[in-house]
C-alpha cells in the first residue's frame, strides 16, 4: 500500500529533494507542483504579499491545499540583518533594485546591494540570521514552525558553494560562510533543517495515522 501524500508547494526540484532528505520519513510521499502537473497561475503572484514569513507561508499552504485537495507544506524564508532593522526579510529574493538584477543577475545584485548598505560597519554591527518558516494546511489542521540560524555578514563574498546570500553569511561556530562550508555541514545546521526538524513530529504522526 502506498503511503500518505504531502504536497510541497514548490516547482523547484532542488527544494523538494532537500526537504525530502531532511524529513527522512520514507513512508511519506512528498510531491511537488511539477510532479502533479500544476502550471503557474496568475493569481499566485498575489499570495506572498504579507510582511511576515509566517503569514506568507500560511497563505501559500492554504492556496495550494484549496487548489489540489492535498495536505500541503509551504515555506517562506529569508535573511534578516540587524543593521537593516530585520531587512531584507520577506523581500530577500527581490532586495536589490530591478536594474541591478537585470545587469548582474539576481543573486549577485542582492549580494552587492547588501554589501553596499553595510559598507563601513564593523563586524560587531553586522549581525544577521536566516529564517525558514514551514506551514501546513490539511483540512481544518494548520501547523506553523520556524527554524533560525544566527550569524553575521562578511565584508566580501567568500566561497562558491550554496546560493543566494550564502557567500556572505558567516556561521560563527565555523568561522566560515555558508558558501565555504561543505554542503553536508550546511544542510545539517541550516534554517530549513531546523524548521523541518521542528515539523518532524507532525510528519511522523501523519504516517502513523494512515497505517
Amino acid at each position: 500500500m502506498p503511503g500518505p501524500r504531502l504536497l510541497v508547494a514548490t516547482r523547484s526540484e532542488h527544494k523538494l529533494a532537500e526537504i525530502r532528505e531532511l524529513a527522512g520519513v520514507r513512508s511519506l510521499e512528498l510531491v511537488s507542483l511539477l510532479d502533479l502537473g500544476i502550471p503557474p497561475a496568475p493569481e499566485e503572484e498575489g499570495i506572498e504579499i504579507y510582511d511576515t514569513f509566517e503569514a506568507n507561508a500560511e497563505a501559500k499552504a492554504e492556496y495550494f491545499w484549496a487548489r489540489t485537495g492535498l495536505p500541503t507544506l509551504a515555506d517562506d524564508s529569508g535573511l534578516c540583518v540587524d543593521a537593516l532593522d530585520g531587512g531584507p526579510g520577506v523581500r530577500t529574493k527581490r532586495f536589490a533594485p530591478e536594474e541591478m538584477a537585470v545587469e548582474l543577475g539576481r543573486d549577485r545584485a542582492n549580494n552587492r546591494f547588501l554589501l553596499d548598505r553595510l559598507d563601513g560597519l564593523p563586524a560587531a554591527e553586522r549581525g544577521a540570521h536566516y529564517v525558514c518558516v514551514l506551514a501546513v494546511a490539511a483540512g481544518d489542521e494548520r501547523i506553523v514552525v520556524r527554524g533560525q540560524v544566527d550569524g553575521r555578514i562578511a565584508e566580501e563574498e567568500r566561497g562558491a558553494g550554496g546560493f543566494g546570500y550564502d557567500p556572505l553569511f558567516i556561521v560563527p561556530e565555523h568561522g566560515r560562510t555558508f558558501g565555504e562550508l561543505p554542503p553536508e555541514v550546511k544542510a545539517g545546521m541550516s534554517h530549513r533543517a531546523r524548521a523541518v526538524e521542528a515539523l518532524r513530529p507532525w510528519l511522523l504522526e501523519r504516517v502513523g495515522a494512515s497505517q
